[in-house]
């Protein structure tokens, strides 16, 4: 098992998008952060949910802490070393803390589906984000990549 994660971790490069600010999403891509926007639009509900805040929500223990806990919690998938992986996982944390409406994007439907899994899994609460001091809803952007070789 131990062996299956660090392959994991060695395979995938996981950048975690932020942004800081207080604007509300528009009804198009609001930006290059977001390149499934109009995607996940159809998918997930997100009425009132913004992409930038003055604080971005904080998983307990901080971005290092989320990333072990969400490869823990997300299945073995049999990737050839070879393969290319891209998939990009959405979610929203709510008001209050929590993760609701969870899509994964990407070109192969069981690595979408084992990521949608594997947030899934983690029942934390999370630090809402804030503007102006007031929590929002927050679309989190989570991509999920591998080296092409």
């Amino acid at each position: 098992m131990k062996k299956a994660f660090f392959f994991l971790g060695l395979l995938f490069i996981i950048p975690f998008s932020a942004q800081t600010s207080g604007t509300k999403p528009t009804g198009t891509k609001s930006s290059s952060a977001y390149p499934d926007y109009s995607v996940v639009q159809t998918k997930m509900s997100l009425k009132d949910v913004v992409t930038k805040a003055d604080s971005i929500p904080e998983f307990p223990g901080g971005l290092k802490a989320f990333k072990r806990k969400y490869f823990e919690s997300i299945e073995t998938l049999d990737v050839k070393i070879k393969e290319k992986v891209d998939t990009r996982l959405y979610f929203i944390v709510e008001k209050n803390g929590y993760v609701r409406n969870v899509t994964a994007v990407g070109t192969n439907k069981k690595h979408a589906e084992a990521a949608e899994l594997g947030l899934k899994r983690i029942f934390a609460r999370w630090k809402p984000a804030t503007i102006k001091g007031e929590p929002v809803r927050y679309l989190m952007y989570f991509p999920l990549t591998s080296k092409e070789y």
